[in-house]
Formats: C-alpha cells, structure tokens, sequence
C-alpha cells in the first residue's frame, strides 16, 4: 500500500479501537492511539507475513513489547486477516481469547507474549539471533514505549544486539512522551533517546512517527548495524481532548466524550 491508503486504513483501525475500549469499559486507548500509524505501516507494507498460514517459517517477526496496547494490535490483526473482525466485539469478555494482553498460545500472528515491560526487546533479539544462526532470512521488529525503555532489561539487549551484529534487527519506540501517571520528563528522563542508542553502536532514525511518509522509509530501511526508529507520536493522536494527555493512558470515554472522538475519527474517513 501507499501512504495514502496506510492512511485511510489506520483511520478504520482508530476508529475500531474506540468502539472496542468504549465497548469493553477498558483498555490503554492513548497508547493506542500513537502506535496505530506505524502497526498499519508494519501489516500493510513491511511485513512478510502469511494469515492463512500464520506459522511460515519465512515470515517476519513482530513483537509488541507494550502490550498493554493489545487492542490496536488484536484490529491490525483482523483487518489483515489474522481472525475474524466480528471477533473484535469479544474484547476483554469472559472466555475471549483477546485479553488485556496478547498471547501467542491465542491469537493467530502473535509472537510472544507480552505485558511484563521490557521483556518484548530481549525476545526479539533472541529471534534475530537464531535467524543468523540457522541461515533465515526472516527480519524481526519490535516496538517498545518510550517508558518501557526506563528497564534496564532493554539496555542489555541492546548492547547484545549490537555484540551480535544484528542487522536484521529493527526496533521502533513509540516516543509520545507520557507513561503510566506522568511524563517522561517527570519519571526517568531518558531523552534524547538517540544519542544514547547510537553510543551503544546502533543506527538511528529520528521521524514523525504520526506521518506514513516517516514511517515506510524508516522501516524499510536496511543497514549493517541494529537499526532503532525513535519515532515521536503524540498520546491519543486523531482525538482533540486525549492528545497529549497522560490521564488517557488507560481510561474509557464517557458517552459523551465516545460521540465526540466517533465523530472527529468519522470525519477523518
């Protein structure tokens, strides 16, 4: 797809999102909100990925570290033809196999599973590495929170990432500034972030993680290094009164306010 439509298909996923959390009476839909651009970019141009044969072993790996953003993956998932988009409906219920967090014993095109935060980077850097040692030619994404990155777990991968020569290795941190209750700035500062990535030898790209424009390049791009896309999104993007807002890290619109983010991600179509 071109960036154009990755567009238009990241609007239907927001919207999705909204009705799923809204539904559910749960669900972290700020976070949401700033990954949807570059998980449309992931399944709808980068990826190798097979639905029907969810297993390949010549697909690429994808892992979401922040899995708490479960939902939005569980939308990507079905609109690519993982499961069944009426099963979107089923989000958090009883007996659902789309909980809170993903689990790959579940749901069809999840890697890993996740929800502890920084356990994602350490796993995926596992699969580069046994794709080096058995000759594969899969390539492996993650995608961290720029919270998330405060665990020092993600450092040491990093730094074995980088011993191992991971070139086929992209990690992508949602840079929107804000985490469970607070900022960055309020918590563990950890930015800028790429200076401190490339100090430990890896690549950096530094984009609009909002903008399909960034994105396509910046993860279609190959080097000779472990590559990190530090892409800046913003808290709850395509809906006024979340964007930018930490109290919407997990929180569930009121009827009103449902209405009135339908009606703006509506317009957007």
């Amino acid at each position: 797809m071109e960036p154009s439509e990755l567009e238009r298909v990241a609007r239907q996923i927001r919207l999705r999102d909204l009705q799923a959390v809204y539904e559910a009476g749960a669900g972290h839909i700020g976070g949401e909100m700033s990954v949807i651009d570059l998980l449309t970019a992931l399944y709808f141009r980068v990826l190798r990925v097979w639905p029907d044969q969810p297993k390949h072993p010549d697909r690429d790996r994808f892992v979401l570290s922040k899995g708490h953003t479960a939902c939005a993956l569980y939308v990507a998932l079905a609109k690519r033809g993982f499961i069944p988009e009426e099963e979107i409906s089923t989000f958090l219920k009883p007996h659902s196999r789309l909980n809170g967090h993903p689990n790959c014993n579940k749901v069809p095109g999840v890697e890993t599973n996740t929800g502890p935060l920084g356990h994602g980077l350490p796993v995926a850097v596992g699969m580069a590495k046994a794709a080096k040692l058995s000759g594969a030619r899969y390539h492996t994404y993650v995608i961290t929170g720029d919270g998330e990155m405060q665990e020092g777990s993600n450092w040491e991968a990093i730094m074995a990432a980088y011993q191992f020569r991971l070139d086929n290795l992209t990690l992508i941190i949602d840079h929107n500034r804000f985490q469970q209750g607070a900022s960055l700035s309020d918590t563990n500062d950890l930015a800028p972030l790429r200076p401190k990535l490339e100090a430990f030898g890896w690549e950096v790209s530094e984009i609009n993680g909002n903008d399909m424009h960034a994105i396509v390049p910046a993860l279609e791009h190959r080097g000779d290094r472990p590559h990190c896309i530090v892409a800046h999104t913003n808290k709850g993007h395509g809906i006024s009164f979340m964007q930018d807002r930490v109290d919407w890290h997990h929180k569930v619109p009121s009827k009103e306010q449902y209405e009135t983010a339908l009606a703006e991600l509506s317009e957007a179509l």
